[in-house]
C-alpha cells in the first residue's frame, strides 16, 4: 500500500514508538493523527512533523474521543493505516509485601491494553471499510486499510510481576487472526507486532547501567530495540500486503527468564 494522501492514526502517538512510527509514515507521505492522553506533548510532536500531523487529545478507552480522531483523520485523506501503540506496563506481583494484587490495578491494564486496542479497531475499521481499495486484490494490492497492533514478547515469556501486562498482550496476540479473519471481505489486513525490550520511556527512567544489563541479555544484536526499528517493520507491514493475521515478534531473538 502507498500511503501518499492517506491519513493515518497512532495512538500513544506522542512518544516512544507510537512516535517514531507517526515520523516514519509522515515521510511516506501520510497525514497522521498524533492520539494520546491530554496532558501528553502530543502538540508539540505534532508540530515537529509540521503539516503532515496533527494531535486530537484522547483516551483509546473513550469510544467518543476515538470516534473524533477518527472524524479527524477522514477530514485529510482516506484513514488506511492505523497503529495502536498506546498502552500501559505497571507491575505487580499476585502476592505483594502487602498482600494479594490490587484486583482493580490488574482491571485497569486490560482496560487500557486490551479494551482500549479493540476500541480502536472497531471505529476505525469502521471508516476503513468504504475507503475504495488500493489496486487490484488479487496482487494482494487492494487494502482499504492496515491496522497494526502493538503485544509484546511478555504475551509468550511473561515474567514474574508481569500476570497483568502478560494477559493484556496476550489478549491483543489471540484477537489478531479472528479480527484479520473477519475483515479480510473488506480488504483490511490485521497484524501484530511483539516488541521486545525496547528504548522507549518506560525504560529511560532506569539507570544506565541497568538498561545496559538488559540489552546483554538479547541474544544479538545485544542491545536495546529502538524505535526507528519498529517504525520499520510498521511500515514495511503497511507496504507489504501479503502480511496478515500475523504476531511478529521483533526482539532479538530474546526469550524472557521468569526475573
Amino acid at each position: 500500500m502507498d500511503v501518499t494522501g492517506s491519513s493515518a492514526i497512532v495512538t500513544g502517538g506522542a512518544s516512544g514508538l507510537g512516535f517514531a512510527t507517526a515520523t516514519r509514515l509522515a515521510g511516506a507521505g501520510a497525514r497522521v493523527v498524533l492520539v494520546d492522553l491530554p496532558g501528553s506533548p502530543g502538540a508539540e510532536r505534532a508540530e515537529e512533523l509540521g503539516g503532515f500531523a496533527t494531535f486530537v487529545p484522547a483516551d483509546v478507552t473513550d469510544g467518543e474521543q476515538v470516534q473524533a480522531a477518527v472524524e479527524a483523520a477522514v477530514s485529510r485523506g482516506p484513514l488506511r493505516v492505523v497503529l495502536n501503540c498506546a498502552g500501559i506496563a505497571p507491575p505487580a506481583k499476585v502476592l505483594g509485601r502487602d498482600g494479594p494484587a490490587d484486583l482493580g490495578a490488574f482491571e485497569r491494564v486490560l482496560r487500557v491494553n486490551v479494551l482500549g486496542t479493540f476500541n480502536v479497531i472497531r471505529l476505525t475499521a469502521d471508516a476503513m471499510q468504504h475507503n475504495d481499495p488500493d489496486g487490484d486484490p488479487v496482487d494482494g494490492a487492494g487494502d482499504r486499510g492496515v491496522i497494526i497492533n502493538t503485544a509484546s514478547v511478555a504475551a509468550f515469556d511473561g515474567q514474574i510481576g508481569q500476570p497483568a501486562y502478560a494477559a493484556s498482550k496476550g489478549a491483543v496476540h489471540s484477537m489478531t487472526l479472528p479480527i484479520a479473519r473477519e475483515l479480510a471481505r473488506f480488504g483490511i489486513r490485521v497484524v501484530t507486532i511483539a516488541p521486545g525490550i525496547m528504548e522507549t520511556p518506560m525504560l529511560a527512567g532506569l539507570p544506565e547501567a541497568a538498561q545496559e544489563s538488559l540489552g546483554h541479555q538479547v541474544p544479538y544484536p545485544a542491545r536495546l530495540g529502538r524505535p526507528d526499528e519498529y517504525a520499520a517493520l510498521a511500515l514495511h507491514i503497511v507496504e507489504n500486503g501479503y502480511l496478515n493475521g500475523e504476531t511478529i515478534r521483533l526482539d532479538g531473538a530474546i526469550r524472557m527468564a521468569p526475573k
